[in-house]
């Protein structure tokens, strides 16, 4: 079901009923041993067929001459029918005309303001259960990304697949569009749960030194949808075979980074995005983020370890989600950032007079003694409104070889 439409939107704080409950880590560990890695929901590595005939070569991220590498995310489509489907939580003077459409509208002001580099969708990208064909939204919410040429990857949220597509129909849709980096899932391993677990790696400035390391990681993880345990309700949670995938991943890369040519002493930063959020963001204070809690957070009830494994593995700087529609925080624990996307689309709910929003991430890159462009110096983030001027608030550097903090 759709989650509550928001009430009492003067309020600071908008409590939606929603399970967010967790238990402590140790009570979790006990819990996790008796679930078992769900087989029926794992899957064996054969590459999909290509649904799309005309599908491009995929190109290598890499950083500009200009020495970054910009993202922006996208959470919570909820994509349907297009300009039949209505939007939800708007201003009444809003509220005429305003359907799906206004959030690919949104889509290509971003993309023409930002210019980003790889565009990554947070999941929910379709809300399957108003969608006629699932497919087709995907396509259409998916397409100003298409058209642009920009490369651009996806994970699956918990409505993606309530249409006429299976959570694996929706994810072998997707790897076959065009100008996607999306995997189905790791070709190395014949079983991990869920569907679009994977990792993509950037390259360094065309000419460096680093031109052959990936010196930017990124990891992407199917946060599942709704628990299959029956003793445990809410929502789904990263599973222990999806973490030892993670796992070995972060290692392989570190190797690689810090060996020859080129060797370095640490790790290459690596950022994570997935769907539902991880319990740990349920301990931020509002004095210890920036940006807005407006709503609870609507993690799993039982918390799998994955932020331990994550604090573990060492080149983990951020954490991006969505699924909390109204909230856009970003919070800093055990040295890693916790980011919300901030709802962005049209047909999701949302609060009426606060603005849809997207995250903008950069990293930039150091320069070396000869002048050339090094490793990854820092990352920074904002988020832009979809207001007549596409403001851009809350800038903060997410994490630098020297501090973190707000951008002055």
């Amino acid at each position: 079901m759709k989650r509550a439409t928001m009430v009492q939107p003067s309020s600071t704080f908008v409590n939606i009923n929603k399970k967010s409950l967790w238990v402590s880590l140790a009570i979790a560990v006990l819990s996790l041993c008796s679930v078992p890695i769900n087989v029926s929901a794992a899957v064996r590595r054969h590459p999909p067929q290509q649904n799309h005939l005309s599908r491009k070569p995929s190109p290598k991220l890499r950083f500009g001459r200009n020495g970054e590498f910009k993202i922006l995310q996208v959470a919570d489509m909820h994509y349907a029918d297009g300009k039949t489907t209505p939007c939800e939580d708007v201003l009444p003077s809003q509220v005429d005309g305003c359907s799906d459409l206004n959030t690919t509208a949104f889509i290509h002001r971003m993309i023409e303001a930002e210019k980003p580099n790889f565009i990554i969708f947070t999941g929910d990208n379709i809300y399957g259960f108003d969608s006629k064909d699932s497919a087709k939204s995907m396509d259409a919410a998916f397409a100003p990304a298409i058209a642009a040429r920009i490369p651009w990857a996806a994970v699956l949220g918990n409505h993606d697949q309530e249409g006429t597509l299976s959570r694996e129909g929706v994810m072998k849709h997707i790897v076959g569009l065009n100008h996607t980096l999306s995997q189905f899932n790791p070709s190395e391993l014949h079983v991990i749960d869920g569907f679009g677990n994977y990792n993509l790696e950037v390259g360094g400035v065309k000419g460096s030194g680093f031109v052959n390391k990936s010196i930017l990681n990124l990891y992407f993880l199917d946060s599942g949808d709704y628990s299959t345990v029956p003793a445990i309700p809410g929502y789904g949670w990263i599973k222990p075979s999806q973490q030892l995938w993670f796992q070995r991943t972060s290692a392989k890369l570190r190797r690689a980074y810090m060996s020859p040519p080129n060797a370095q002493k640490s790790s290459a930063p690596g950022l994570v995005y997935f769907h539902i959020p991880l319990p740990e963001v349920a301990s931020f204070a509002s004095t210890n983020f920036t940006g807005v809690r407006q709503e609870d957070i609507g993690s799993a009830s039982v918390n799998s370890g994955f932020f331990t494994t994550l604090v573990e593995a060492g080149d983990v700087k951020a954490v991006f989600t969505g699924h909390d529609h109204v909230n856009d925080f970003c919070g800093q624990l055990t040295g890693i950032q916790l980011c919300y996307g901030g709802g962005f689309g049209y047909h999701a709910y949302g609060k009426a007079g606060w603005p849809r929003r997207a995250r903008v991430v950069v990293a930039s890159l150091e320069k070396t003694e000869e002048g050339g462009w090094g490793s990854v110096k820092s990352i920074k983030t904002w988020k832009r409104l979809d207001d007549k001027h596409l403001t851009a608030i809350d800038g903060e550097v997410l994490w630098s070889k020297k501090h973190t903090g707000k951008v002055e």
